[in-house]
């Protein structure tokens, strides 16, 4: 069974700085744990951001690869609210998109 990591936090300002930033953080992430993440930004508060990572297949793996790559970006001096990145996991299958199984008339 996969796990689901969600990672919301605060940055400190919504630029082009620190978004290249997390989005080079992530891609780092993606070559060495070989999980693609998104990064969202909250539709009625731009300042909370939130990075998805699906299908991880080896948590502890994917958890030290994670820690490693926020911290080789120093990620945190981008954010508000003291650094803090919550960090919730959640286990099973993804649904297929609806419209996968969907035909066309």
């Amino acid at each position: 069974m996969s796990t689901h990591y969600y990672i919301y936090y605060r940055v400190a300002d919504d630029d082009t700085e620190t978004e290249t930033r997390i989005r080079a953080m992530q891609a780092r992430l993606a070559c060495r744990s070989g999980v693609s993440g998104h990064l969202l930004k909250r539709r009625d508060d731009p300042h909370t951001w939130m990075e998805i990572y699906e299908n991880v297949a080896d948590s502890i793996d994917f958890e030290q690869q994670l820690a490693r790559a926020v911290s080789e970006f120093d990620v945190d001096m981008f954010l508000a609210d003291a650094g803090r990145r919550v960090i919730e996991c959640f286990v099973g299958d993804v649904a297929p998109h609806p419209t996968s199984s969907c035909k066309a008339n």
